[in-house]
């Protein structure tokens, strides 16, 4: 339908069309409010009452703009697996999820077996369109997951711990026998970090630039892989760990002890910022929330606890039965828990922080999972097990919109040229890392002065004292340098130097006497007693 005018055309939306568009974009509206509208009317504040109207005004702008980009910039939404009637979505297998997706999707469920090479660790590049595999029996790959296809693999002949990729997929480092290496793409060793000794876990701090390790005596390192100079050597102090995991929001490592502990590390502070005592049995595994305030831990008792790390409660805010040998949290929320050969996954479908079973998937039994990771943008899980690797298909498991800024699948070499160059210039120094990033540009408040005790005040004295007796007096004309005038003009400096500190203590001592004189006011006396409490002179 179209109506001409100056010889074009313009294009008129019918109105069932434009109902429909209002209605999806209030429901989108709704999503970014900040609560219900404040109800103004029985304010008696004009003042008050128009600064609240101002502010909603600028809360109801904000969230239809942000409604708006969400509608045009993230056109692909995230869907979930869905059923009717008594259908569970945890009884629906993989064959069943395999037959309905298009091909491209159908091509990441698959199963590597490479029994004399395994157990199998694997980690992710931040696009998700890279993958790099570790053996325990020295064997090393990179895979391009766009493409299903092979870049290199090496056999280093000596057992590998773990794998990490540094800041782009041109760089990975493994934790071998005795030291961690960093390798390039091609499979050449670029260094061998041999101040790291036997290292169990790696992590990397990707807007830092740091590799963290921990090695089999509990020691921790970071080191920055721009200059290759060590920020942090610290012993942990509570024995060997290989349970290690960083914190997205913040930067800070946590590590997860065998008495049940989890302590959380910064690379400037030689202690712990923070120790909390989450299971009663050795910690098996652990995961964070990429919105950084959720933490998930599992203990050799059996028992997958949920954490909120801003209210640092004794109590989880949520227990759930069942053991775990590693955890990962997806993009969008979805807690992977690898326990044998059964792979769990637990989704909060209500918002309010209660995990339930949401789907599960069997290996073949003897299969023994070492590691699950989600792939980023995508939704799969990745399992590395004792046989090999897997690839499974998880619904709703990935960010649907990617950002190019951020996180590009399908970046070019001069892309990712110009991306490297960029996050060089804005990397962050060690000393931003803390509990509660939010502190960083504040302005420090300013504290209270302490109160001096005692001997500090007359230590302070004595200083004085002394150094007015060590000064010499000016030799004066015949007459007026004679040993008593001498003596006089000695006493009064000192007397001079005394006079300050007296003072204080005399108006201090004056303060707390008010101060003792007003609670005695204060005090209300018994009845019987009150006809022999003073009373004020009237003036």
């Amino acid at each position: 339908m179209g109506v001409k005018q100056d010889g074009g055309t313009i294009d008129i939306v019918p109105a069932m069309e434009q109902e429909k568009i209002s209605d999806e974009l209030d429901k989108r509206v709704k999503k970014f409010l900040r609560g219900a509208e404040a109800n103004l009317e029985g304010l008696k504040d004009k003042k008050l009452k128009g600064q609240l109207a101002v502010r909603e005004e600028l809360y109801g702008k904000s969230a239809h703009a942000a409604a708006k980009a969400e509608k045009w910039l993230l056109p692909s939404e995230g869907g979930y697996l869905e059923t009717e009637g008594i259908e569970k979505t945890w009884m629906i297998k993989q064959e069943s999820i395999a037959r309905e997706v298009d091909i491209l999707s159908s091509r990441s469920q698959y199963d590597i077996v490479l029994p004399d090479l395994g157990p199998y660790t694997l980690d992710f590049t931040s696009s998700g369109r890279y993958m790099a595999v570790g053996g325990r029996k020295g064997h090393l790959a990179i895979l391009d997951m766009k493409n299903m296809s092979l870049i290199r693999e090496i056999q280093v002949r000596e057992t590998v711990r773990d794998v990490a990729f540094l800041h782009n997929e041109l760089f990975f480092a493994a934790a071998q026998k005795k030291y961690p290496y960093i390798y390039n793409r091609d499979g050449t060793e670029l260094h061998c970090l041999k101040e790291h000794g036997a290292v169990l876990r790696l992590q990397f701090l990707k807007n830092h630039f740091l590799l963290a390790s921990v090695n089999k005596f509990g020691h921790l390192r970071y080191q920055d892989v721009t200059m290759g100079r060590m920020i942090g050597s610290y012993r942990t102090g509570l024995g060997r760990t290989d349970v290690m995991q960083v914190n997205p929001y913040n930067g800070v490592v946590a590590l997860g002890h065998s008495g049940g502990k989890v302590s959380m590390w910064k690379p400037t502070s030689s202690a712990p910022l923070l120790q909390r005592l989450c299971h009663k049995g050795p910690i098996s595994a652990m995961a964070f929330h990429p919105n950084g305030h959720l933490m998930a831990t599992a203990g050799k008792e059996k028992k997958i606890m949920l954490w909120d790390l801003r209210k640092l409660q004794d109590e989880p805010i949520q227990t759930l039965p069942g053991h775990a040998s590693t955890l990962d949290f997806s993009q969008k929320g979805l807690l992977a828990r690898g326990c044998n050969s059964y792979v769990q996954i637990l989704g909060d479908f209500s918002g309010s922080q209660n995990y339930e079973n949401y789907m599960g998937h069997g290996m073949i039994k003897g299969y023994q999972i070492g590691k699950v990771l989600f792939r980023p943008y995508e939704d799969v899980l990745g399992i590395g097990h004792s046989m090999g690797w897997s690839s499974i298909l998880i619904p709703g498991s990935g960010e649907p919109n990617f950002d190019t800024w951020v996180a590009n699948p399908f970046e070019t070499s001069k892309q990712r040229r110009e991306k490297e160059v960029h996050s060089l210039l804005d990397k962050l120094p060690p000393e931003t890392i803390m509990l509660n990033p939010t502190e960083l540009g504040t302005v420090k408040t300013q504290r209270r002065k302490e109160k001096r005790t005692k001997e500090e005040k007359e230590a302070e004295m004595e200083a004085a004292l002394e150094a007015v007796k060590g000064i010499e007096p000016k030799k004066k004309t015949k007459g007026r340098n004679k040993p008593s005038k001498r003596a006089k003009k000695k006493q009064e400096m000192i007397v001079s130097a005394k006079r300050p500190f007296l003072e204080q203590q005399k108006k201090e001592e004056e303060q707390a006497t008010r101060k003792k004189q007003k609670v005695s006011e204060q005090v209300e006396q018994p009845t019987a007693l009150q006809r022999f409490v003073r009373k004020k002179a009237a003036t």
